[in-house]
């Protein structure tokens, strides 16, 4: 069985490449010969490199600096089957991520957008756009958040309780924090029981398949990513239904929604009304982008602070002050997550110097020009981020970990952590929260060491250590 399962995929594999070949023969854009850069082999182009840079320490950088060196700000490749156009560089982010005049959208690969559903907020543009955004922004605002704050800093106060002394894989415990957070928060799902652990294995496995290969064959991770799709889905359906008949009513982001559908139902504002298949899409897609970020930003912060002592004690005399100034007993409060200068800065550092979405993506909707190249409408277009925030002049010393280049404001559209424009993160209010919160009762109670030393990352869109840095941790 296992036999003829294998012969299958290597036929549809061989067919694949050979449309692959057939296309890029062929239907090569012709106007993007005038760009500098190579397609490189046929079939694969430059795929096989770009894996490979994808997985070291460096990340892709050594694969931009390489060609950049080459090629200039702007170069051609061929990578996981798309013609693409790599650019970087401070007006390259401004034109691309402001989207003036509608000049680009996002371009999801093909598996992320059978995944998350063609009504996501990140498959939307123009009004739609703007209206889902307006929608979902709500109870991300600050005023929003701190009806969750107390939640937030008891799951990130329980999750810790459990370090003491263990041998803890930070990765794992920073997600299984950034999952139950944003659980609850979108659906009331509580910390603990059945449903949390169906909730988190299927959100795994959908995770995981969004940049897999588009075949959906038993076993494969695309596969698997839509069955768990289709199962979270099964789930959400259930919550929704004793929402609506009022078995089950909750304080929370999906009541909030279904509350204004209900009231658009009756003619009052139609611009609230949602289907359930966009009530669905948009959750699943506020998982995505509650989540993955956030798990690595915690991750390599902590991998940072522990490379980076002097940082580490800056830090801790920060929230060891603001403990102190407590009356005994007393809880880190929401006033005091916002005073807290110098973790902010270490936050900007950590995504400054990891990069933890070192490319945006984009589709050209229109022709433009950068840099004397004329991009034409259709193309795929790729922002190189990591390059922009490992320029030297900009950030002298790149490679240093040094919080300090943001005492005073950067120049524009150089530090992209959290992107920039239209599109920029929609939850950058939850992450710094949650950051903040759990950061500050890790460093007032623990010390902790890595028990080796490995500096790879994992193969996936988000950059994350392979290893999830395993750490030993001890009382302070």
């Amino acid at each position: 069985m296992e036999l003829s399962i294998l012969l299958v995929l290597v036929l549809i594999s061989m067919l694949v490449f050979s449309a692959f070949f057939w296309l890029q023969s062929r239907i090569s854009p012709k106007e993007m010969e005038v760009i500098p850069g190579s397609l490189g082999w046929p079939v694969v182009g430059e795929s096989f490199s770009f894996l490979s840079a994808f997985s070291s320490a460096a990340g892709i950088f050594s694969f931009m600096k390489n060609r950049q060196q080459r090629y200039g700000k702007v170069f051609k490749t061929f990578v996981l089957g798309r013609f693409t156009v790599f650019m970087t560089g401070r007006e390259a982010s401004k034109i691309l991520l402001t989207g003036k005049d509608g000049m680009v959208s996002l371009n999801l690969f093909y598996t992320g957008k059978q995944v998350l559903g063609p009504t996501s907020l990140l498959q939307t543009t123009g009004e739609a756009h703007k209206r889902l955004r307006r929608l979902i922004g709500e109870p991300l605002s600050v005023d929003g958040l701190k009806t969750y704050f107390h939640f937030i800093n008891t799951v990130a106060m329980e999750t810790l309780d459990q370090w003491s002394g263990r041998t803890v894989l930070v990765l794992e415990e920073a997600s299984t924090f950034t999952l139950k957070v944003i659980g609850n928060m979108i659906m009331s799902l509580e910390p603990a029981g059945e449903e949390q652990e169906k909730f988190r294995s299927n959100f795994k496995i959908i995770s995981s398949s969004f940049a897999s290969l588009p075949f959906k064959i038993p076993g494969t991770a695309y596969h698997n990513g839509i069955k768990a799709r289709d199962r979270m889905y099964d789930m959400l359906d259930s919550i929704i239904a004793g929402r609506r008949s009022g078995k089950s009513i909750q304080q929370d982001f999906l009541e909030s929604l279904i509350m204004k559908h209900s009231k658009a139902e009756g003619g009052e504002d139609q611009e609230n009304k949602l289907t359930d298949k966009q009530l669905k899409d948009n959750i699943l897609t506020l998982l995505v982008a509650g989540h993955d970020t956030t798990t690595a930003a915690l991750t390599w912060l902590t991998k940072f602070l522990e490379e980076n002592p002097a940082v580490l004690e800056k830090l801790r005399e920060e929230h060891i002050n603001i403990q102190s100034k407590r009356t005994d007993g007393a809880s880190l409060t929401w006033s005091e997550v916002n005073n807290m200068p110098y973790t902010n800065k270490v936050i900007n550092e950590t995504l400054r110097r990891a990069t933890i979405l070192p490319w945006f993506s984009r589709k050209a909707a229109q022709d433009f020009e950068i840099d004397g190249y004329k991009i034409k409408k259709g193309w795929s277009i790729n922002l190189d981020v990591v390059s922009i925030h490992h320029d030297p002049e900009v950030f002298p010393d790149p490679e240093k970990f040094d919080p300090s280049r943001f005492d005073a404001p950067v120049k524009s559209f150089s530090f992209l952590g959290f992107g920039s424009g239209p599109r920029m993160c929609p939850g950058i209010n939850l992450a710094r929260l949650e950051i903040c919160v759990f950061i500050h009762h890790l460093v007032i109670r623990y010390k902790w060491k890595p028990l080796e030393k490995d500096d790879s990352v994992q193969p996936t869109l988000v950059r994350m250590p392979r290893n999830k840095y395993p750490v030993i941790v001890e009382p302070l």
